[in-house]
């Protein structure tokens, strides 16, 4: 137990025993004080057992799962460079089913779309898994009440975007565009002429196999992170998300590092796209309720809490036949 944590658990508890020993029948002050003592002690010992548990976050256990037909998820449990946990879709862009959408334009908005979170939109569309894609704007967060945007705020997307062959921003940043065809032929680099889905990275990462550490040297900062990337054949889609600022139990990575995850798992062209407290993968679960697979960190909002951003990447597929006592996706 580290020191803060002791500070608020031991002083907090012995607050919150006094305060209930001291309560006692038609003593108004007496009462009041022993009140007070009883909330104070209970938000102190509040706080300690939820810094412990912060720190102390039980680790899951690494898996690799089929979710749907041509759709597999894998979770990577790893402690070099630092504690991280990793989330890979790979999806098989010839298996029947497979399908696409970034998130349409609303035209009922005062800009090019109302935000959302990855849920919301796993929700809306009926996807069977989605990312969040694309940089946005305006966009702060200033602390758990003062953030913008909150689900419905209208908001415009950074780069070039392509929604069912409807291009809703034509703004093209460095050439980092995953361009994907109305056949699910897809690309990563330089946008294509014939794409009918298509979002923009923030930058390439890995471009025919080599990682492009010279343009990535220079960024170093730790963060969560959010990829799609390409293998040699082409024919798999990787959609990675790596979680971060959560000590202990997984704190991030520089551009460099996730190139190099990337690859690690058969990424051969990649490109990162919106990461920090926006990296979030949801899946369809029981029911067709939208299911969290990663531990998102929007802000100061405890783990676990997804930030309302512009645009998704989803994915359609075919749910597998259910069989007796099979296992729940993604524990």
């Amino acid at each position: 137990m580290d020191q803060l944590t002791a500070i608020l658990l031991f002083p907090g508890a012995a607050a919150l025993i006094v305060g209930l020993a001291s309560l006692s029948r038609g003593r108004f002050w007496r009462n009041a004080v022993a009140s007070l003592l009883i909330v104070l002690g209970t938000a102190a010992a509040s706080a300690a057992g939820y810094r412990y548990w912060y720190f102390h976050r039980p680790i899951p256990e690494p898996i690799t799962q089929q979710l749907f037909d041509g759709v597999t998820y894998e979770r990577l449990i790893l402690q070099s460079p630092r504690p991280l946990v990793v989330h890979v879709v790979a999806i098989d862009l010839v298996a029947q089913g497979i399908g696409f959408l970034v998130t349409p334009p609303d035209p009922d908005s005062s800009r090019q779309l109302k935000a959302r979170t990855t849920a919301e939109f796993v929700r809306d569309h009926k996807v069977q898994v989605a990312v969040n894609a694309m940089f946005f704007m305006p966009w702060h967060s200033n602390g758990p009440f003062d953030y913008y945007p909150h689900s419905g705020d209208p908001v415009d997307v950074k780069g070039l975007t392509i929604s069912r062959g409807r291009t809703y921003s034509s703004v093209l940043r460095p050439p980092a565009v995953l361009s994907i065809s109305r056949d699910n032929r897809a690309t990563i680099g330089a946008p294509v002429p014939n794409a009918y889905n298509a979002v923009s990275g923030d930058r390439m990462l890995i471009r025919d196999g080599t990682v492009l550490r010279r343009d990535l040297a220079r960024l170093n900062g730790i963060a969560p992170r959010t990829a799609v990337a390409l293998d040699r054949s082409g024919r798999r889609l990787l959609l990675i998300v790596v979680d971060g600022r959560q000590p202990n139990y997984s704190e991030g990575v520089s551009f460099c590092e996730l190139a190099d995850l990337v690859r690690s798992v058969g990424g051969h062209n990649a490109m990162s796209l919106d990461g920090g407290g926006s990296s979030s993968l949801v899946v369809e679960g029981a029911g067709g309720r939208p299911r969290v697979v990663n531990s998102p960190c929007h802000g100061l909002h405890p783990p676990g809490r997804l930030r309302p951003v512009a645009n998704h990447l989803g994915v359609f597929a075919r749910r597998l036949p259910q069989k007796p006592n099979s296992r729940p996706p993604v524990p």
